[in-house]
Protein backbone atom coordinates (compact mmCIF):
# COMPACT_ATOMS: atom_id res chain seq x y z
CA UNK A 1 0.00 0.00 0.00
CA UNK A 2 1.34 3.52 -1.28
CA UNK A 3 1.65 6.18 1.44
CA UNK A 4 -0.24 9.22 0.28
CA UNK A 5 2.38 11.49 -1.03
CA UNK A 6 5.21 9.04 -1.49
CA UNK A 7 5.19 8.53 -5.34
CA UNK A 8 5.85 11.37 -8.15
CA UNK A 9 5.24 11.84 -10.98
CA UNK A 10 7.52 10.90 -13.53
CA UNK A 11 7.63 14.68 -15.28
CA UNK A 12 8.89 15.83 -12.21
CA UNK A 13 12.54 14.51 -13.36
CA UNK A 14 12.23 15.15 -16.82
CA UNK A 15 14.44 18.05 -18.93
CA UNK A 16 12.70 21.49 -18.71
CA UNK A 17 11.67 22.27 -22.35
CA UNK A 18 13.13 25.52 -23.88
CA UNK A 19 10.95 27.93 -22.80
CA UNK A 20 10.17 31.58 -25.04
CA UNK A 21 11.39 34.22 -23.54
CA UNK A 22 7.95 36.76 -23.31
CA UNK A 23 8.92 40.17 -23.81
CA UNK A 24 6.61 42.35 -20.98
CA UNK A 25 5.15 45.23 -22.08
CA UNK A 26 5.57 48.26 -19.94
CA UNK A 27 3.85 49.49 -16.32
CA UNK A 28 3.50 52.53 -15.02
CA UNK A 29 3.18 52.51 -11.35
CA UNK A 30 0.14 54.92 -9.93
CA UNK A 31 1.65 57.81 -8.25
CA UNK A 32 -0.65 59.69 -5.52
CA UNK A 33 -0.22 62.03 -3.68
CA UNK A 34 -0.18 62.39 0.48
CA UNK A 35 -3.84 62.43 1.30
CA UNK A 36 -4.79 62.12 -2.55
CA UNK A 37 -8.41 60.53 -1.18
CA UNK A 38 -9.22 63.83 0.93
CA UNK A 39 -9.69 65.68 -2.58
CA UNK A 40 -13.02 66.40 -3.28
CA UNK A 41 -12.02 65.17 -7.16
CA UNK A 42 -11.26 61.83 -5.67
CA UNK A 43 -15.03 60.86 -5.62
CA UNK A 44 -15.03 61.68 -9.58
CA UNK A 45 -15.62 58.03 -10.57
CA UNK A 46 -18.22 55.83 -11.33
CA UNK A 47 -15.90 52.65 -9.88
CA UNK A 48 -17.58 51.59 -6.56
CA UNK A 49 -14.57 50.18 -4.87
CA UNK A 50 -12.85 53.42 -5.53
CA UNK A 51 -15.55 54.99 -3.62
CA UNK A 52 -14.98 52.57 -1.20
CA UNK A 53 -11.82 52.73 -0.80
CA UNK A 54 -11.61 56.91 -0.62
CA UNK A 55 -14.48 57.14 2.18
CA UNK A 56 -12.86 54.00 4.10
CA UNK A 57 -9.08 56.27 4.07
CA UNK A 58 -11.10 59.20 4.83
CA UNK A 59 -12.19 58.08 8.11
CA UNK A 60 -8.93 56.00 9.01
CA UNK A 61 -7.41 59.54 8.83
CA UNK A 62 -10.09 61.57 10.59
CA UNK A 63 -10.27 58.61 13.44
CA UNK A 64 -5.79 58.83 13.84
CA UNK A 65 -7.10 62.87 14.00
CA UNK A 66 -9.16 62.40 16.58
CA UNK A 67 -12.09 63.97 14.89
CA UNK A 68 -14.65 61.09 15.57
CA UNK A 69 -17.77 62.69 14.00
CA UNK A 70 -15.85 62.98 10.80
CA UNK A 71 -14.67 59.60 10.80
CA UNK A 72 -18.13 58.32 11.66
CA UNK A 73 -19.56 59.96 8.66
CA UNK A 74 -16.61 59.25 6.32
CA UNK A 75 -17.63 55.37 7.53
CA UNK A 76 -21.18 55.40 6.71
CA UNK A 77 -20.44 56.54 3.01
CA UNK A 78 -18.20 54.10 3.00
CA UNK A 79 -20.46 50.91 4.36
CA UNK A 80 -23.16 52.14 1.23
CA UNK A 81 -20.16 51.09 -1.40
CA UNK A 82 -19.09 48.13 0.03
CA UNK A 83 -19.64 45.05 -2.06
CA UNK A 84 -22.13 42.38 -0.52
CA UNK A 85 -19.64 39.44 -0.45
CA UNK A 86 -16.54 41.93 0.95
CA UNK A 87 -17.38 41.07 5.06
CA UNK A 88 -13.50 41.98 5.78
CA UNK A 89 -13.86 45.21 4.87
CA UNK A 90 -17.91 45.61 6.03
CA UNK A 91 -16.66 44.35 9.54
CA UNK A 92 -13.65 46.43 9.72
CA UNK A 93 -15.80 50.01 9.27
CA UNK A 94 -18.36 48.46 11.45
CA UNK A 95 -15.96 47.72 13.96
CA UNK A 96 -14.61 51.72 13.06
CA UNK A 97 -17.80 52.82 13.67
CA UNK A 98 -19.04 51.25 17.12
CA UNK A 99 -15.32 52.91 18.53
CA UNK A 100 -16.45 56.35 17.21
CA UNK A 101 -19.99 55.88 18.56
CA UNK A 102 -18.22 55.23 21.90
CA UNK A 103 -15.95 58.56 21.68
CA UNK A 104 -18.97 60.56 21.20
CA UNK A 105 -20.94 58.96 24.06
CA UNK A 106 -23.48 57.22 21.98
CA UNK A 107 -23.93 54.14 23.81
CA UNK A 108 -26.30 52.74 22.12
CA UNK A 109 -25.70 53.13 18.45
CA UNK A 110 -22.21 51.11 19.67
CA UNK A 111 -23.86 48.63 21.18
CA UNK A 112 -26.02 48.60 17.78
CA UNK A 113 -22.88 48.21 15.52
CA UNK A 114 -21.50 45.73 17.60
CA UNK A 115 -24.92 43.50 17.12
CA UNK A 116 -24.39 44.01 13.85
CA UNK A 117 -21.04 42.40 13.91
CA UNK A 118 -21.60 39.78 15.67
CA UNK A 119 -24.95 38.81 13.44
CA UNK A 120 -21.97 38.14 11.03
CA UNK A 121 -19.08 36.79 13.26
CA UNK A 122 -18.36 33.05 11.51
CA UNK A 123 -15.09 31.89 13.61
CA UNK A 124 -13.12 32.74 17.09
CA UNK A 125 -11.55 35.77 15.45
CA UNK A 126 -14.48 37.29 14.64
CA UNK A 127 -16.11 36.46 18.13
CA UNK A 128 -12.86 37.44 19.77
CA UNK A 129 -12.64 41.16 18.70
CA UNK A 130 -16.19 41.49 18.82
CA UNK A 131 -15.77 40.61 22.54
CA UNK A 132 -12.86 42.76 22.72
CA UNK A 133 -14.55 45.97 21.22
CA UNK A 134 -17.83 44.83 23.60
CA UNK A 135 -15.37 45.08 26.57
CA UNK A 136 -13.88 48.47 25.24
CA UNK A 137 -17.59 50.27 25.07
CA UNK A 138 -18.45 49.01 28.47
CA UNK A 139 -15.70 50.12 29.60
CA UNK A 140 -16.32 53.85 28.47
CA UNK A 141 -19.59 53.66 29.90
CA UNK A 142 -19.11 52.06 33.23
CA UNK A 143 -20.95 48.77 32.89
CA UNK A 144 -18.68 46.92 35.49
CA UNK A 145 -20.90 43.80 35.40
CA UNK A 146 -21.24 43.39 31.29
CA UNK A 147 -17.21 44.43 31.19
CA UNK A 148 -16.69 41.02 33.65
CA UNK A 149 -19.06 39.28 31.78
CA UNK A 150 -17.37 39.79 28.18
CA UNK A 151 -14.01 39.15 29.74
CA UNK A 152 -15.39 35.99 31.26
CA UNK A 153 -15.84 34.76 28.02
CA UNK A 154 -12.87 35.76 26.47
CA UNK A 155 -11.58 33.64 28.80
CA UNK A 156 -13.88 30.78 28.16
CA UNK A 157 -12.98 31.24 24.35
CA UNK A 158 -9.21 31.39 24.66
CA UNK A 159 -8.37 29.96 28.48
CA UNK A 160 -5.11 29.51 27.50
CA UNK A 161 -4.59 33.59 26.82
CA UNK A 162 -3.50 35.09 30.22
CA UNK A 163 -3.17 38.81 29.11
CA UNK A 164 -7.64 38.09 29.16
CA UNK A 165 -7.36 36.63 32.51
CA UNK A 166 -5.62 39.33 33.88
CA UNK A 167 -7.93 42.14 32.53
CA UNK A 168 -11.16 40.59 34.11
CA UNK A 169 -8.56 40.10 37.62
CA UNK A 170 -7.72 44.11 37.08
CA UNK A 171 -11.41 44.84 36.36
CA UNK A 172 -12.41 42.90 39.66
CA UNK A 173 -9.83 44.72 41.73
CA UNK A 174 -10.66 47.76 40.57
CA UNK A 175 -13.86 47.42 41.46
CA UNK A 176 -13.17 46.84 44.75
CA UNK A 177 -11.04 49.57 45.17
CA UNK A 178 -13.92 51.71 43.99
CA UNK A 179 -16.05 49.67 47.09
CA UNK A 180 -13.88 50.33 49.33
CA UNK A 181 -13.59 54.49 49.08
CA UNK A 182 -17.68 54.79 47.66
CA UNK A 183 -19.92 51.89 48.86
CA UNK A 184 -20.80 48.54 48.53
CA UNK A 185 -21.26 48.16 44.51
CA UNK A 186 -24.75 46.98 43.89
CA UNK A 187 -25.92 46.73 40.05
CA UNK A 188 -28.44 49.81 40.18
CA UNK A 189 -24.95 51.63 40.77
CA UNK A 190 -22.40 49.83 38.54
CA UNK A 191 -24.97 49.90 35.89
CA UNK A 192 -27.13 52.40 34.93
CA UNK A 193 -31.19 50.88 35.01
CA UNK A 194 -31.07 51.38 31.03
CA UNK A 195 -27.74 49.52 30.51
CA UNK A 196 -29.46 47.14 32.47
CA UNK A 197 -32.74 46.36 30.27
CA UNK A 198 -30.99 47.23 27.39
CA UNK A 199 -28.92 45.39 25.27
CA UNK A 200 -27.77 43.02 27.97
CA UNK A 201 -28.38 39.19 28.46
CA UNK A 202 -29.51 36.56 30.57
CA UNK A 203 -26.28 35.94 31.86
CA UNK A 204 -24.98 39.33 31.93
CA UNK A 205 -27.75 40.22 34.38
CA UNK A 206 -27.04 36.77 36.74
CA UNK A 207 -23.40 38.07 36.45
CA UNK A 208 -24.36 41.89 37.87
CA UNK A 209 -26.44 40.22 40.37
CA UNK A 210 -23.48 38.49 41.70
CA UNK A 211 -21.45 41.71 41.75
CA UNK A 212 -21.27 41.35 46.19
CA UNK A 213 -17.88 41.65 47.53
CA UNK A 214 -16.87 38.69 48.62
CA UNK A 215 -17.36 37.01 44.89
CA UNK A 216 -15.30 39.49 43.35
CA UNK A 217 -12.78 38.95 45.65
CA UNK A 218 -12.71 35.26 45.27
CA UNK A 219 -13.02 35.87 41.36
CA UNK A 220 -9.99 38.36 41.25
CA UNK A 221 -7.93 35.80 43.05
CA UNK A 222 -9.01 32.75 40.59
CA UNK A 223 -8.07 35.74 37.66
CA UNK A 224 -4.64 36.02 39.13
CA UNK A 225 -4.07 32.86 40.15
CA UNK A 226 -4.42 31.47 37.02
CA UNK A 227 -2.72 34.32 35.14
CA UNK A 228 0.49 33.33 37.20
CA UNK A 229 -0.02 29.68 36.10
CA UNK A 230 0.02 30.81 32.66
CA UNK A 231 2.23 32.95 32.56
CA UNK A 232 5.02 30.67 34.50
CA UNK A 233 4.52 28.11 31.60
CA UNK A 234 4.69 30.67 28.50
CA UNK A 235 7.57 32.35 29.94
CA UNK A 236 9.76 29.23 29.09
CA UNK A 237 9.66 29.82 25.34
CA UNK A 238 10.13 33.57 25.65
CA UNK A 239 13.15 35.98 25.36
CA UNK A 240 13.96 40.07 24.74
CA UNK A 241 11.01 42.37 25.39
CA UNK A 242 7.99 39.71 25.24
CA UNK A 243 9.85 38.22 28.23
CA UNK A 244 10.43 41.05 29.69
CA UNK A 245 6.29 41.64 29.77
CA UNK A 246 5.65 38.54 31.21
CA UNK A 247 8.07 39.41 34.26
CA UNK A 248 6.77 42.85 34.56
CA UNK A 249 3.24 41.38 34.86
CA UNK A 250 3.81 38.72 36.98
CA UNK A 251 5.52 41.06 39.55
CA UNK A 252 2.33 42.93 39.24
CA UNK A 253 -0.13 39.22 40.14
CA UNK A 254 2.17 38.85 42.58
CA UNK A 255 1.70 42.42 44.40
CA UNK A 256 -1.80 41.85 43.28
CA UNK A 257 -2.68 38.92 45.06
CA UNK A 258 -0.51 40.20 48.29
CA UNK A 259 -2.96 42.92 48.09
CA UNK A 260 -6.00 40.16 48.26
CA UNK A 261 -4.48 38.34 50.42
CA UNK A 262 -6.01 35.16 50.57
CA UNK A 263 -4.99 32.26 53.17
CA UNK A 264 -2.71 29.77 52.30
CA UNK A 265 -5.55 26.96 51.96
CA UNK A 266 -7.40 29.30 49.85
CA UNK A 267 -4.06 29.29 47.45
CA UNK A 268 -4.00 25.84 47.50
CA UNK A 269 -7.13 25.23 46.81
CA UNK A 270 -7.91 27.75 43.74
CA UNK A 271 -4.52 26.76 42.36
CA UNK A 272 -5.27 23.04 42.19
CA UNK A 273 -8.98 24.09 40.10
CA UNK A 274 -7.09 26.57 37.69
CA UNK A 275 -4.11 24.29 36.75
CA UNK A 276 -6.35 21.19 36.08
CA UNK A 277 -5.99 21.58 32.32
CA UNK A 278 -2.79 23.07 32.52
CA UNK A 279 -1.22 19.80 30.45
CA UNK A 280 0.84 20.18 26.98
CA UNK A 281 -2.13 17.93 25.35
CA UNK A 282 -5.07 19.73 26.62
CA UNK A 283 -3.38 23.47 25.63
CA UNK A 284 -3.05 22.23 22.25
CA UNK A 285 -6.73 20.32 21.65
CA UNK A 286 -7.90 23.46 22.51
CA UNK A 287 -6.23 25.74 20.38
CA UNK A 288 -9.19 27.13 18.73
CA UNK A 289 -8.09 30.34 17.05
CA UNK A 290 -9.37 30.65 13.32
CA UNK A 291 -12.12 27.67 13.85
CA UNK A 292 -15.38 27.91 12.60
CA UNK A 293 -18.19 28.03 15.46
CA UNK A 294 -20.41 26.07 14.12
CA UNK A 295 -17.19 23.57 15.15
CA UNK A 296 -16.20 25.49 18.37
CA UNK A 297 -18.20 23.98 21.52
CA UNK A 298 -17.02 26.54 24.55
CA UNK A 299 -17.92 25.77 28.02
CA UNK A 300 -19.48 28.94 30.00
CA UNK A 301 -17.19 30.83 32.74
CA UNK A 302 -19.60 29.02 35.27
CA UNK A 303 -19.32 25.55 34.45
CA UNK A 304 -15.86 25.24 33.23
CA UNK A 305 -14.30 26.91 36.50
CA UNK A 306 -16.60 28.90 38.62
CA UNK A 307 -19.21 25.81 40.55
CA UNK A 308 -15.94 23.76 40.70
CA UNK A 309 -14.61 26.60 43.02
CA UNK A 310 -17.60 27.76 45.32
CA UNK A 311 -17.77 23.70 45.81
CA UNK A 312 -14.43 24.22 47.77
CA UNK A 313 -15.96 26.22 50.23
CA UNK A 314 -13.24 28.56 49.79
CA UNK A 315 -15.93 31.46 49.93
CA UNK A 316 -17.30 31.31 53.06
CA UNK A 317 -13.78 29.57 54.99
CA UNK A 318 -11.58 33.00 53.64
CA UNK A 319 -14.00 35.56 51.83
CA UNK A 320 -15.99 37.52 54.54
CA UNK A 321 -12.64 38.69 56.27
CA UNK A 322 -11.13 39.42 53.39
CA UNK A 323 -12.18 43.45 52.95
CA UNK A 324 -10.89 43.55 56.76
CA UNK A 325 -7.46 42.07 55.91
CA UNK A 326 -7.28 44.44 52.85
CA UNK A 327 -7.56 47.32 54.63
CA UNK A 328 -5.33 46.70 57.41
CA UNK A 329 -2.56 46.19 54.00
CA UNK A 330 -3.02 49.19 53.04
Amino acid sequence: MEIFGSTFDDSVFLEARDRVSVTLSSYNAKLCEPEWFCESAALDTDDSLEKQKVYKFRGDLAVRQGNYQKALDAYSSCLEWIADNNMTIRRDVLEGMARCCTKLGQRDRALHFADLLSKEASNTCHLTSLLLLKVTIYQHFGGVGSKMSCLQQLCSLLPFNPWHWYNLGQTCLQLLDSNRTTGPCSPQRCESAEEQNDGETAEEQEEAAELDEDRVWLKACTCFIRTRLLLRILRQQQSSFVLQRSENTLQTTDDALQQLNPKETTLQALTEVMSEDLVPEKMREDYQDGESLASVCVQTFRERWWNKILQTGVLEADGSQHVAQMDTKS
